[in-house]
């Protein structure tokens, strides 16, 4: 059987597909990317897929590992920045997961769909289709249970904040041995006020897609996590980040580190209370 591919299409294709992978995949792990960034790791993919098809490499197994190893992994380094293996792991599994169901999407939509110009509207529904399935299962797998409301405290001023328990947060002051948690710029501001962003030093840090980076450091007088009862934080640390949170819709990342049992940090210590 003959087949007759058009390389430029194929491409094209690819490109629109891993981006919108991509997309679904930054979205789930909270990278904190630019879509130039997953357009550079879309067309990384794109043209590595293109040139091993091209490729005269006789073995087929060859071919898969080509494929599914380096295409993937540079795409995926490439778009989202990503460097540790755990981290490349879980976004592997994610690619092939959400990979899965954008497949399943396009079959089912097309087979009510006869026009092949509409095969980006297609990919656009497929995205919004993925990412609803995905944070549902998310959602009826607990990971709801993560996320809980946090009222900071700063002199006479308080702004409560929907935060994010993150367990993969183990950012701590090189200072004091205390954990620091990141808040949105805005409810900082909410809370110091324009120009009174008095006391602050800088901590450094390195994440997904920044190697290493500093955010200002500041001390609250005290913070009632909200779960099941309002714990009490004494004094608690937290930096303040300089890129939009609330598109994510919260505004803090909660160090787990500052719930274990109420730590005790010398004369400052955190206990459950209720007001």
């Amino acid at each position: 059987m003959h087949y007759e591919l058009y390389i430029d299409v194929f491409f094209l294709v690819n490109v629109t597909m891993d981006y919108l992978l991509l997309a679904v995949i930054r979205k789930l792990l909270g990278c904190r990317i630019s879509h130039g960034r997953i357009c550079l790791g879309a067309l990384s993919g794109a043209l590595l897929t293109c040139l091993i098809v091209a490729l005269p490499i006789p073995y087929t197994s060859v071919k898969f590992i080509l494929f599914h190893g380096l295409a993937n992994i540079v795409m995926i380094k490439a778009g989202l920045g990503i460097k540790g293996m755990r981290e490349l792991g879980k976004a592997l599994i994610l690619l092939y997961v959400s990979g899965f169901l954008t497949g399943g999407v396009f079959q089912f939509f097309g087979q009510y769909v006869r026009v092949g110009s509409v095969f980006f509207v297609l990919a656009v529904i497929s995205y919004y289709v993925v990412s609803g399935i995905l944070r549902l299962i998310v959602y009826l797998t607990g990971k709801n249970e993560y996320r809980c409301q946090v009222i900071l405290l700063k002199g006479e001023r308080s702004h409560r904040v929907e935060a994010l328990i993150d367990t993969g947060n183990s950012l701590r002051d090189t200072v004091t041995g205390k954990p620091v948690s990141i808040i949105d710029k805005k409810a900082a501001k909410k809370l110091w006020g324009e120009n009174d962003m008095t006391g602050i030093r800088y901590i450094s840090y390195h994440s997904i897609g920044k190697a290493e980076g500093v955010m200002p450091l500041i001390t609250l007088d005290g913070m009632y996590v909200c779960r099941k009862e309002k714990e009490w934080i004494e004094r608690p640390l937290a930096a303040i980040c300089e890129e939009d949170m609330t598109a994510d819709r919260y505004e803090m990342i909660l160090n787990p580190d500052v719930l274990i049992g109420g730590v005790d940090y010398g004369n400052q210590s955190s206990s459950t209370t209720s007001v």
